[in-house]
């Protein structure tokens, strides 16, 4: 057996070497260099040659590090194509008025925060005075998004441009009386500034990814040319430790999504104090961003620094930097210059050398104030580089200082997230260093003064003139006056109402049908972005893959296995459909952008995303928030719906709440249809409130969650009777009466109404005729569409009540007159039903399945859930014998004849 240790590394590599004796050179002259010039030397021209290799286009692996220097030497730096002088004075102004902003609100105790912008001010202002395309000019101008606890430093520039006023900053995080600003980005609170909702850390990256992804659908699909739009995501250095944040990296680099530039704010702090405190955060996201496939810039070290780096003959400067651990970059912030000259260059005989020819200014100057992210032209020259960078996103990582400008009391300072304000004499001083001309006398009583140079300063020229040749205000909200979606042949919806004769039929087939039918449509159509994590299959939606394609920047550069197949695997460079793979939150991230694209591009898209139901809210549910804040329109459906339809797929697939979850979202509005032609009702009523024409008082900025099933069953024709289309959209009506049924109750036969949702309205079906035919019970059967929206009305009622308006809920109006008591039961958890239990007069009840689902049979989990149609007949007569309208004995009967 070969020793292992006896093994040269070339006989390692599966390649055969053609030449070992070219080989040999190579690896002599690398020992030589090693033993002549130290390893350094040896790993500096490894390094080189291999970013020559990279550049050249070879086949090798990626460097995934480089070192802890500037991607673009100061040589190498573009000239700034303005007034750096002019843009440092506006920046000033901005930088006071966040702070002062903030500080001034504290008093009322709804905190802010100033030290995000203060570190980020310059990647900002950078962008908004030479990048940021706005609203304007021709396309769709640029999508940014903002850190959110960037946004006072957002608010003040809109201060300076005149878009805001002194009353609205003053009202910061005080919305209740009408004229304040939201605490972070919310577009649905200020619509007129904020795009996209980030606070929610981790959502902005993975948002902005899909958001970049979608302007290339819509491009690819002729549907608007976006190739003039860029994305641009600022992010903080700790929220990249979010899953999201990180998730989608490599379909962004897979997609050669050039169109996205994602700028981290590495200011080496999270919340509480390092995001690496041992480590580099820098080199552990330049590695992970370039493995993803990403172009990296990294802006570090400002002009000071450079005579640093000419010094570093030996490269023994580069090595300490590379070394010293994050949480000790922190404590030079705050040390002074004979703690920096031990610490840092005394470690090293060759550092403590260069350190005797810098000044203790100097040295201060570089290691307190000089970072790559605090001067406009290294800024800038990152910006340039990433736009013109083509084939690959681009991450610029740009070192910072959280508190910069804010004095000794805020730079770097573990705390100084939670720090909300300024003493007047830390504003005299960042006055001083800034130099603003405001004077002592316009503190009064101790409140620090907004600065502003005047409407028609040379400053505010200057911005506006920026601003005005880039395409208007940014960030900016628009939507355009789009006329109504024309509604779609009413013959797409009226197909359901007849039934489906002795067919079983589950509902989530017949939204499949439905769909096929809309996208078909000559003027809507092209609209409809279906949205699919994977499971298309499951749902029924292959059909859809050869006659819509599915989208890929690539087309289809293979043949699919399937190809001789009726319903084969189609992508199309035009493909309209988004399977997503195993991505609930990248399909959601899709949703949000094709739902807003009627604001962001001008363009009404209909997204319906369909996912199993327990992976929707329960997994995404603070994306379907995110979604509500930006005033996302569409349709979410949550298919395989249910704690007791999934059969066999047990605990983890058993939805029983994601009803309840969605009723927490305001602008979610919750349907559980048990009938395809109810299906086809709530779908055509979203696409008028939502793309049509809205009636008066009603919110198109709201997206429809409809639950459908995967339990084949006949559908009912849609009854005749008045009423039926309203309850559909409102959320109840009766389906029929004993009678109705041709059931033949006794004239004095004891009643009961039975409220059934989704498929549990077939075990309430199945009831109403052992009640009546075992038990001698009439039993009226509802079909109860929307707990949560029945609820809704009613709490609409009780505020009108409070203001002097009568008004009586609709659920209280669908059931007067209505005998005996209610029974409620739904495939879910008893607190679904039970939201409208106080509007109900009549005695009621409900029934659900409470608890964690369980692997079996329907009929097996429904008997454990005690919601089957014997459970309701036994739960009717316990509330009827309670009433006294039947026997008491009547319920221990009922329960040993089914086994109860």
């Amino acid at each position: 057996m070969t020793d292992p240790k006896a093994i040269q590394p070339s006989e390692l590599d599966q390649l055969p070497d053609r030449d070992p004796e070219e080989t040999a050179e190579w690896q002599a002259s690398l020992d030589a260099v090693t033993k002549a010039a130290g390893p350094h030397r040896a790993a500096y021209l490894m390094r080189r040659t291999l970013e020559r290799a990279e550049g050249a286009g070879l086949a090798l692996p990626k460097l995934l590090e480089t070192d802890y220097v500037n991607t673009i030497p100061t040589s190498a730096e573009p000239t700034v194509d303005g007034d750096e002088a002019m843009e440092q004075r506006i920046t000033a102004w901005n930088r006071w008025n966040a702070a002062a902003m903030v500080t001034r609100g504290s008093k009322y105790g709804v905190g802010g925060h100033i030290a995000t912008f203060a570190s980020a001010a310059w990647l900002y202002e950078t962008g908004f005075n030479h990048f940021f395309k706005g609203k304007e000019g021709d396309g769709s101008g640029d999508q940014l998004y903002v850190q959110g606890h960037a946004s006072p430093g957002i608010y003040a520039r809109a201060f300076l441009d005149g878009r805001l006023n002194e009353e609205q900053l003053d009202n910061f995080r005080r919305e209740a009386g009408g004229n304040g600003l939201p605490s972070y980005p919310h577009p649905r609170r200020l619509p007129w500034l904020w795009e996209f909702p980030t606070v929610s850390m981790g959502l902005g990256p993975i948002s902005a990814i899909y958001q970049a992804r979608f302007n290339r659908y819509l491009t690819s699909r002729g549907i608007k040319d976006l190739t003039n739009s860029h994305v641009w995501a600022f992010l903080g250095d700790g929220e990249m430790d979010e899953p999201e944040s990180t998730t989608a990296l490599t379909l962004a680099s897979r997609e050669g999504l050039d169109n996205l530039t994602f700028v981290i704010n590495c200011n080496l702090q999270r919340l509480d104090g390092p995001v690496r405190a041992n480590f580099k955060i820098v080199q552990e996201l330049e590695a992970q961003f370039r493995g993803a496939g990403w172009n990296v810039v990294k802006s570090l070290w400002g002009t000071a620094w450079d005579e640093l780096f000419q010094l570093d003959t030996t490269g023994a400067l580069v090595r300490r930097l590379r070394e010293v651990p994050d949480a000790q970059v922190q404590t030079y912030q705050t040390r002074d210059a004979a703690y920096i000259r031990e610490d840092f260059f005394g470690k090293d005989p060759q550092l403590a050398e260069m350190a005797k020819l810098l000044s203790d200014d100097k040295i201060l100057e570089c290691f307190h104030y000089s970072r790559g992210g605090h001067e406009s032209r290294k800024v800038y020259a990152a910006y340039k580089a990433a736009l013109a960078h083509k084939g690959a996103p681009t991450v610029i990582l740009a070192q910072t200082v959280k508190g910069h400008t804010l004095g000794t009391g805020f730079a770097s300072k573990n705390a100084n997230h939670q720090m909300k304000k300024l003493s007047v004499d830390e504003f005299k001083d960042m006055r001083d260093l800034l130099g603003l001309p405001i004077k002592d006398s316009d503190f009064v009583d101790g409140v620090v003064p907004y600065g502003h140079p005047g409407a028609d300063s040379p400053e505010v020229r200057y911005l506006q003139e920026r601003r005005a040749a880039l395409g208007g205000p940014a960030p900016a909200r628009r939507v355009h006056p789009v006329a109504p979606l024309p509604a779609p042949a009413e013959k797409a919806f009226a197909s359901f109402d007849k039934g489906s004769g002795t067919q079983s039929v589950a509902t989530t087939m017949a939204f499949v049908r439905l769909v096929k039918d809309l996208v078909r449509d000559k003027e809507t159509g092209k609209r409809w972005v279906p949205i699919v994590p994977d499971e298309a299959r499951t749902f029924g939606m292959e059909s859809l893959f050869p006659s819509l394609g599915i989208y890929s920047p690539k087309g289809q550069t293979y043949e699919p296995v399937d190809r001789d197949q009726l319903m084969y695997y189609k992508e199309a460079k035009n493909g309209q459909i988004l399977n997503e793979g195993i991505t609930e939150a990248g399909s959601m991230a899709d949703f949000i952008a094709a739902s807003t694209a009627y604001a962001t591009h001008g363009e009404a898209m209909i997204p319906f995303y369909i996912f199993y139901s327990m992976f929707g809210w329960q997994r995404t549910a603070d994306q379907m928030w995110q979604l509500g804040d930006q005033l996302g329109r569409g349709f979410l459906v949550g298919a395989t719906a249910g704690r007791t339809t999934l059969t066999g797929e047990g605990l983890q697939h058993a939805d029983g709440h994601s009803p309840a979850i969605a009723a927490t979202n305001p602008a979610a509005l919750t349907y559980d249809p048990a009938f395809a032609y109810e299906v086809a009702a709530i779908v055509k009523d979203g696409l008028r409130r939502m793309y049509g024409e809205a009636a008066p008082g009603e919110d198109p900025n709201v997206f429809y969650y409809l639950t459908v099933y995967n339990e084949p069953m006949p559908q009912p024709a849609k009854p005749s009777a008045p009423g039926v289309d309203e309850g559909i959209v409102k959320g109840l009506y009766r389906f029929n009466t004993a009678e109705s049924a041709g059931l033949t109750p006794a004239a004095n036969a004891p009643r009961i109404q039975l409220l059934g949702s989704g498929t549990a309205i077939h075990w309430a079906l199945k009831a109403q005729k052992l009640l009546s035919e075992e038990w001698g019970v009439a039993a009226d059967v509802w079909s109860a569409t929307s707990w949560t929206e029945l609820r809704r009305d009613a709490m609409d009622a009780d505020a009108a009540l409070l203001r002097g308006e009568e008004r009586v809920p609709y659920v209280r109006r669908a059931l007067q007159g209505a005998e005996g008591p209610v029974l409620a039961v739904s495939d879910y958890m008893r607190q679904v039903p039970d939201q409208i239990a106080q509007w109900v007069e009549q005695d009621y009840s409900s029934l659900g399945a409470d608890g964690f689902g369980l692997s079996d049979t329907r009929d097996a989990a429904r008997r454990h859930f005690g919601v089957d149609a014997e459970s309701i007949v036994v739960a009717a007569l316990a509330q009827l014998a309670r009433r006294g309208e039947v026997k008491a004995t009547s319920v221990k009967e009922a329960r040993e004849r089914y086994g109860l």
